[in-house]
């Protein structure tokens, strides 16, 4: 990519009656990826996450940025004009070929014996290995005929399993629109197209940064338009390359040389020690342009050795990690994977950009990206964790507290009534706790602040102000730390609604 628990999603169209219809497992997913640098260094942490949801599918594919080539000599001009511009007629482009996954899983195989004596649920690497597939990878927005990556795809969303699945687009959607294409292709004359259709669209569920070829915008959405997309254009800047220009200055040691290598590149293993940073003098693969190990080049951009380069695609991950933030029920509640909102034209269609905006306390102002950048020092210490769990035995490393509500996570209040908010917390390793109750006033339809009493306590109130409407939604987040290092957070979202 070139950027210079409940699996019911209520806010996606999904019925409450439909719950029950539902396994509760972990959710489904499908990544397809172009192989840019910042596909494989999401790779590498999504690895490390891969208990936390059910892939079901790892398939290559090509973007405006990455294809191929079809071995013919064939010249490819991008329908993408800045990289027409850029690139003009190409037979291939910066293609880092399609051995690249396993010969991460390899490496994770290394790791795995350590990281399942912290938590269940790890893949196995002969599992993850038996999903890789190549998908459509010619050219950019190649999607003229079946492949095994696109025939995949195809097999899981017409499967008997109704749970959602989410279809990660690190790269372009063309491999997907191909699976959608040979679906359509094979019943759209037959009498249960109708039923085949609908049940396609209820199960997909596309999580894209940016567009990077032109196959949703002209065969997806005209084709499939109930088929739901969360789109996410400008808050992954804040783990993208241009994350020095968007991230405050008082959370940039998170992405710096001196955090990477004490926590991540070195003494954690094989995996970690093949995670891509600035001027640590590694190239990547078939890409020419791929230049930022350089130590020079690091210097040029004003970096410094081992800083981070992008991660630009791990929102779409984040997004299915279960921390009791709940935005998989609403990704407008916000969370790890960021905040979107319905799109005002298409209501199968959520969206960042400019207008969906937090309020960045460091530079006071509202910010496009801060939804994202808000959580990076808790993304980044869960990061170190996950890369201690590589190496160090269970009870030398760190693991997350869980975190649970005394009473519902939906209360029905009045104006003027005193509530009261209780949770609770316990440590896997026994450390001591920090509790935090804040609003996140943003996401709720009520247009102030609440006053919160007693807020640093496991139990905390706070009184529903007098001039609340009817309807008004208040979302209160508690937050629970722990005390070893690197502090882990987890949370729970109580949301209250104003009734008269």
């Amino acid at each position: 990519m070139r950027k210079s628990g409940s699996l019911v999603v209520l806010a996606l169209g999904i019925s409450a009656s439909a719950i029950a219809q539902f396994p509760s497992t972990k959710p489904r997913t499908i990544v397809t990826t172009d192989g840019e640098v910042d596909d494989v260094d999401t790779f590498i942490r999504m690895l490390l996450y891969s208990n936390e949801f059910d892939i079901v599918g790892l398939v290559y594919s090509s973007s405006q940025w990455h294809y191929k080539g079809d071995g013919k000599g064939t010249k490819f001009t991008s329908e993408m004009p800045n990289t027409a511009k850029r690139y003009g007629e190409r037979t291939e482009l910066r293609w880092p070929g399609t051995t690249w996954m396993e010969e991460y899983i390899d490496k994770y195989a290394n790791v795995y014996p350590n990281l399942i004596k912290h938590a269940k649920g790890y893949p196995t690497p002969d599992y993850l290995k038996s999903l890789v597939r190549v998908g459509n990878i010619d050219f950019e927005g190649e999607m003229s005929r079946d492949t095994e990556g696109s025939d995949f795809i195809k097999k899981i969303l017409l499967d008997n399993t109704s749970s959602p699945v989410y279809l990660q687009i690190w790269g372009g959607t063309n491999t997907v629109a191909r699976a959608l294409k040979s679906i359509e292709d094979q019943y759209k004359n037959s009498a249960d197209w109708a039923k085949i259709a609908k049940k396609v669209s209820d199960k997909a569920i596309i999580y894209a940064v940016l567009d990077q070829d032109a196959t949703y915008q002209k065969y997806i959405a005209p084709n499939w338009p109930q088929i739901k997309v969360l789109y996410n254009s400008d808050q992954f800047w804040s783990f993208a390359y241009l994350w020095p220009r968007v991230v405050p200055a008082e959370l940039k040691p998170y992405l710096g040389g001196k955090w990477f290598a004490e926590n991540i590149r070195f003494g954690h293993g094989p995996l970690l020690e093949s995670y891509y940073l600035w001027g640590d003098g590694k190239k990547l693969p078939g890409d020419p342009e791929h230049t930022h190990g350089d130590p020079e080049e690091a210097k040029k951009y004003g970096l410094s050795q081992y800083d981070f380069i992008s991660e630009g695609d791990s929102p779409a991950f984040f997004y299915l990690i279960d921390v009791g933030l709940r935005s998989m029920e609403d990704v407008a509640y916000g969370g790890w994977g960021g905040r979107m909102v319905k799109s005002p034209t298409n209501p199968y269609r959520w969206e960042d950009g400019k207008t969906v905006t937090d309020y960045n306390p460091y530079t006071q102002k509202a910010d496009a990206a801060y939804p994202q950048t808000r959580w990076i020092p808790v993304l980044q210490s869960d990061f170190a964790a996950r890369a201690d769990w590589c190496v160090k035995p269970y009870n030398e490393a760190n693991h997350p507290p869980v975190v649970k509500l005394n009473h519902a996570p939906n209360l029905r209040v009045k104006p003027g009534q005193n509530v009261t908010l209780s949770g609770s917390a316990t440590d896997p390793d026994g450390d001591a706790l920090s509790y935090r109750w804040w609003q996140y006033e943003e996401v709720g339809s009520y247009s102030g602040k609440v006053a919160i009493q007693n807020g640093n306590q496991a139990k905390s109130a706070f009184t529903v102000p007098k001039d609340a409407k009817s309807g008004n939604k208040i979302h209160l987040i508690l937050e629970v730390t722990d005390a070893k290092a690197p502090r882990l957070t987890r949370y729970q979202r109580v949301i209250a609604t104003v009734a008269e």
